[in-house]
């Protein structure tokens, strides 16, 4: 072999260490981590005397007309709700299908647009079915017929979590964390409004928002390499922002005027919803994306040599 030849000099494989790589980047939380903590929530908040207690004291108001946000509930008479609030939660559910798909033909990112409309469904009727059919309430303190009402989680909620999800899947990497802070917010706002309007419990907002997670990470997870990579740089104060401008929705939304216990717990529970999509979203790269190259990963060698 001459100095010159390296036919039989074995080549250094493709890896992720290569820095002209984009990065495999993968959810800071696994999908069986986000559904054990929704059992958890469910098992304390909902099948104990103590969880439904607590939750139930927070429904002790006159009413939803004492909510802020009342005015944009849909429930007074020829008001227009604020989506997806009362009727307009379907047509919202519809209108964010059609742009998801809408965005997955211009961008022919074909394999992030299947795993945006599986978060979707998977969010939205995955809330159905156990709401309804899979987690019951359980009348365990003898409370009024209509604080018995299987509401975990809530339907409500899983539309802004799972579109919020699925469009920051098929958003580009540069608008990505722009879209992830107006998803962040929207979801903020539902849930801060339907705790403050009776609607739901924080624990159903809650449920709804690690399912939706659950359902990103495991459409992240199930992605292929190619179409799960190039993670976005979020800017550095973005995060910041977002949150600080998440817990002033939450706030507006979760307030009331006739307890101000209740409508700090509503934002908090809602602020806690808005941080749980942040953090999900806030990918990190794979352990193998900069692994070093070992002794059996030869480095390729330079011509002339």
């Amino acid at each position: 072999m001459t100095p010159h030849d390296h036919s039989t000099l074995p080549m250094a494989p493709e890896s992720a260490a290569d820095p002209g790589r984009p990065r495999t980047a993968r959810p800071r939380i696994s999908a069986p981590l986000h559904l054990l903590g929704l059992l958890a929530l469910y098992l304390v908040a909902v099948c104990t005397p103590f969880g439904q207690r607590a939750e139930n004291a927070l429904l002790k108001g006159v009413g939803a007309e004492s909510a802020w946000i009342y005015d944009w509930s849909g429930s007074d008479y020829g008001t227009s709700a604020a989506p997806p609030l009362d009727d307009t939660a379907l047509p919202t559910l519809l209108l964010g299908m059609a742009v998801i798909a809408a965005v997955t033909v211009a961008r022919r990112c074909w394999w992030r647009g299947f795993a945006a409309a599986g978060v979707v469904a998977g969010t939205f009727g995955g809330t159905e079915v156990l709401s309804k059919k899979v987690l019951p309430r359980p009348d365990l303190i003898g409370a009024p017929d209509m604080l018995t009402e299987a509401s975990f989680p809530s339907g409500h909620v899983a539309i802004p979590a799972g579109l919020a999800l699925g469009a920051v899947l098929i958003a580009s990497p540069r608008v990505r964390p722009y879209v992830t802070m107006v998803g962040m917010m929207w979801l903020a706002a539902t849930a801060g409004a339907v705790q403050a309007l009776y609607h739901h419990r924080p624990s159903d907002v809650l449920g709804a928002t690690l399912l939706a997670c659950a359902c990103y990470s495991l459409a992240v997870r199930l992605l292929p390499a190619a179409a799960a990579s190039n993670a976005p740089r979020t800017p550095r104060a973005l995060p910041t922002v977002a949150l600080a401008l998440s817990a002033i929705g939450a706030l507006a939304a979760g307030a009331r005027d006739d307890s101000l216990t209740e409508s700090l717990v509503f934002a908090a529970a809602a602020f806690l919803c808005a941080s749980l999509l942040w953090y999900t979203t806030a990918e990190r790269p794979s352990p193998t994306a900069n692994a070093p190259l070992t002794e059996s990963q030869p480095r390729a060698h330079r011509s002339g040599t």
